[in-house]
């Protein structure tokens, strides 16, 4: 069996970890997104505007996409692009740094300081927040 070394063992101690965490990294599921998640952005929650309302016409980085006449929910192609537009806003893996978590959460509980739409999650107990929180960790339809 051929050796390494002692650089080499250093150098596979700093690789080999970070490749790990790399190939762990959660990936974020589409049909939850559909399912799950786009469902919150059309919910309305007492003493707010839902999602949609500001979202629709926004010009930010979270910008829903308009719902076909007289339909409830998105075409598959809306909720695909969305689902890639969206995307960009989770760190996956890490709901407390993804913006789509803590740009509507309180700041009291870790939110941003400024949100126009008001504080749509009082706290991370809030069980929208909570399915975001799950996608954002990779949660799938058919469990993790």
């Amino acid at each position: 069996m051929r050796r390494i070394g002692i650089a080499g063992a250093a150098v596979m101690a700093v690789v080999l970890p970070a490749a790990a965490a790399w190939a762990a990294e959660p990936v974020l599921d589409y049909e939850f997104f559909k399912a799950r998640v786009e469902p919150i952005f059309l919910k309305k929650r007492p003493n707010h505007a839902r999602c949609y309302v500001c979202h629709s016409d926004s010009n930010n980085a979270f910008k829903l996409e308009k719902l076909p006449a007289g339909k409830k929910f998105w075409d598959e192609g809306q909720s695909r692009r969305q689902f890639e537009s969206v995307s960009r806003l989770v760190v996956p893996g890490k709901p407390d740094e993804s913006l789509l978590l803590i740009q509507p959460l309180a700041p009291e509980v870790g939110g941003r300081p400024y949100h126009s739409g008001g504080r749509q999650f009082a706290s991370k107990d809030t069980p929208e927040w909570k399915t975001l929180a799950a996608w954002v960790n990779g949660q799938t339809l058919k469990g993790k």
